[in-house]
């Protein structure tokens, strides 16, 4: 039997990081995850190849769409499926040999297999290959991260009927497609088949797109995406979805029970959401405890109730994001290593890379009226910014909300070109518990986007410049 100070099971974002600190830190280390590559369902079949084919097809969409009215011309422009296809799956096989090289680099050990607790200190592995091995470790890490939610009644086969897993690999564009959740997920995979020339049609139980992100962002998105041809039909639900020869056959139904409808389309993608991934560790032999969601319930330091056993990403409480997860990988190594490492959920961002993008960091409008804090808010819009004007990417604003007493930065939501790399500096302004003003008073190179994070601080504290 293999020992080790160290025993991760789970090779996502928070799995391999954990690994990789806990290794930096002196210990002994294996990692045990069964995924083509390391990297989890991020690289696999989540954020990597979904980056991509969004890249790709809006690059296809803005030369058939835009470049004419910026002075080039494209004629007869053009797509290979297979080789949109081919460039992403390049990037996912590269992506994880970077990580298996940095496991080597690292010395830990890797088992490519289902991993399965047999007590508090040992682990059974069937190994990919057939054979099984048996591990035992002094600190185990439960790092399995999350699968798709199914929908009752609704049976997946991931040709017609497909999760995110099989929108990220369909061999033809098809001609319509039902979309179920108009959440992070639904939009992106929605978009990407929606310049490849599909009709989409997003079904969403809720009033509006993108719960839980703010007021004011989701409904200037859910206006540009209707101009860029997305469909929604809003307060509505899926009750079945039947294939019929070569079609799926949907029933809507309105929340209310009022109407129904009958829809045919060629693809059904069910996008309502992520579970954690913990049904084949084996939990319930050793009495490790679950929330009402089925996620590890854990304490500050990430102890379960077994002492030894550790829980970090998407099986525990907290956003389903891959960045979260390797923050507190690298905290849970620490803690493991008797030091004091923690994670301010407070300044975790979150992106939709969608076109524009989305990005959110921090407390929405509607969290803190819940809360009872007072606040103030500024607002300023990209076709007031000299880069988006230059770029032609006027779509969108900035917004900031701060505190009204002491004029601390609590949230930040943009919407816009390159959204997802200009929230960091807001991120890091409350990280360090900066004032509006203090973001105000940053001096940011002309022409540049991050101007409007300047001006949008500005609003808030006193007045704008350019607006």
């Amino acid at each position: 039997m293999e020992k080790y100070d160290v025993l991760v099971i789970g090779g996502g974002p928070g799995g391999y990081v954990a690994a990789i600190k806990a290794a930096q830190l002196g210990k002994k280390v294996a990692c045990v995850d069964n995924k083509e590559f390391l990297g989890g369902t991020c690289l696999n079949v989540g954020c990597i190849p979904s980056k991509s084919l969004l890249n790709t097809t809006h690059k296809y969409h803005d030369a058939k769409h835009n470049f004419a009215s910026r002075g080039i011309e494209c004629e007869n422009i053009s797509f290979s499926l297979d080789k949109i296809m081919e460039t992403k799956d390049l990037t996912v096989s590269g992506l994880g040999q970077g990580i298996a090289g940095l496991f080597k680099k690292n010395k830990i050990d890797y088992f490519n297999g289902l991993g399965k607790f047999e007590s508090n200190n040992t682990v059974s592995v069937d190994l990919n290959n057939g054979e099984n091995k048996l591990l035992e470790a002094d600190n185990i890490i439960i790092a399995t991260g999350s699968v798709p939610v199914a929908l009752p009644n609704i049976q997946i086969d991931e040709e017609r009927i497909i999760t995110s897993d099989g929108a990220l690999s369909l061999k033809k564009v098809p001609k319509k497609m039902i979309v179920i959740g108009a959440g992070v997920i639904g939009l992106e995979l929605g978009s990407v088949w929606s310049r490849l020339g599909a009709d989409v049609e997003v079904v969403e139980f809720a009033d509006n797109i993108l719960s839980g992100f703010d007021n004011d962002v989701r409904k200037e998105a859910k206006k540009i995406f209707e101009k860029q041809g997305l469909i929604f039909k809003l307060s509505s639900k899926v009750t079945s979805a039947q294939i019929q020869n070569d079609k799926v056959e949907v029933e809507v139904t309105s929340v209310s029970g009022d109407n129904s409808e009958k829809v045919e389309c060629d693809v059904v993608l069910v996008a309502v959401g992520r579970k954690p991934n913990t049904e084949s560790l084996g939990l319930d032999k050793l009495g490790i405890e679950l929330d009402e969601k089925g996620r590890v319930i854990v304490n500050g330091q990430f102890k379960t109730n077994i002492p030894n056993i550790y829980a970090i990403g998407d099986v525990i409480a907290g956003p389903m994001l891959a960045h979260k997860a390797s923050d507190e990988g690298v905290v849970v190594a620490e803690i493991i290593d008797g030091q004091h490492g923690h994670v301010n959920y407070d300044a975790i961002p979150s992106v939709v890379y969608t076109h524009p993008e989305i990005a959110i960091v921090g407390k929405t409008e509607d969290e803190l009226k819940k809360n009872n804090v007072e606040y103030k808010i500024g607002k300023f819009p990209f076709l007031a910014n000299s880069r988006a004007r230059t770029s032609g990417e006027i779509d969108g604003f900035v917004k900031i909300i701060a505190c009204k007493e002491t004029d601390q930065v609590l949230g930040a939501h943009i919407i816009g070109d390159a959204a997802g790399e200009l929230i960091a500096e807001v991120a890091v302004a409350m990280e360090f518990k900066a004032a509006s003003e203090d973001l105000a008073r940053v001096c940011n190179p002309h022409p540049t986007l991050n101007e409007a994070i300047k001006e949008a601080s500005l609003a808030t504290y006193f007045k704008p410049i350019h607006l």
